[in-house]
């Protein structure tokens, strides 16, 4: 499998996630880690490379974007080129526990050995965040729900397990990673949800504003709506 981490401006953190991230590596199937820099102006590259010398993360990969393209264009960056056939995403600032990777991928290959691969999404049902974070979160993903049916309580979660094939089949945009649940189901991946430990940011702020995330959410909303409208695939195919 595949550990892709998207970063930008996360110098401080960088160490911390690493090394947990190498604690857990022991007890994963043989798994890679690769970090996407999308375009950070302060240290965060040079903190990798440093990164390299914690054991068990000598073959560290680093991807640098030479300008930001999103979280969404970081993380396509890292999945296109990774090796493994699963991909596990978690987020570069401290929040996520690498720890919650072990049981959402046993909850993907336990799937997958009884049919269809799934995607499966680490929901946050106690966020360690603003209040007024929290309320525009909730807010967001009831619009999602009710508008997309998706079946997902928290579709922006950062910790996801799932084939790196069913990635790579869906629609590109910036944004396209808080929209997965939804997206994955147009195209026929199952979904399923396990309440993961969500903790405090370990240094620096947040790189969205609530006001921002409702501008772009509602105009991507509105295409991811389309997208699904217009997407035509057969359940099964033969040849004769």
């Amino acid at each position: 499998m595949s550990i892709v981490v998207a970063v930008l401006n996360e110098q401080p953190n960088i160490a911390s996630v690493c090394a947990e991230i190498a604690g857990v590596l022991s007890s994963l199937p043989s798994a890679e880690v690769v970090f996407v820099d999308d375009g950070s102006t302060d240290g965060t590259v040079l903190a990798l490379t440093e990164a390299r010398h914690i054991p068990g993360l000598k073959n560290l990969r680093i991807l640098v974007h030479d300008r930001r393209c999103g979280k969404s264009g970081a993380m396509r960056t890292g999945i296109r080129n990774a090796r493994g056939t699963w991909i596990a995403t978690i987020d570069g600032d401290g929040q996520d526990d690498p720890a919650e990777i072990r049981g959402l991928l046993a909850l993907a290959l336990d799937a997958a050995q009884k049919g269809r691969a799934p995607l499966v999404v680490g929901t946050r049902p106690k966020r360690s965040d603003t209040v007024w974070r929290r309320i525009a979160t909730r807010l967001a993903n009831g619009l999602r729900q009710r508008l997309l049916n998706d079946g997902c309580p928290d579709t922006g979660a950062p910790m996801k397990v799932f084939r790196r094939t069913d990635f790579l089949d869906l629609p590109y945009f910036e944004g396209q990673h808080r929209f997965m649940p939804a997206l994955m189901k147009s195209y026929g991946t199952p979904l399923l949800c396990k309440p993961v430990h969500h903790r405090l940011r370990l240094h620096g702020e947040s790189k969205y504003t609530n006001f921002g995330r409702a501008v772009v959410g509602v105009r991507d909303l509105l295409g991811v709506m389309w997208l699904r409208n217009r997407t035509r695939l057969p359940s099964s195919v033969r040849e004769c």
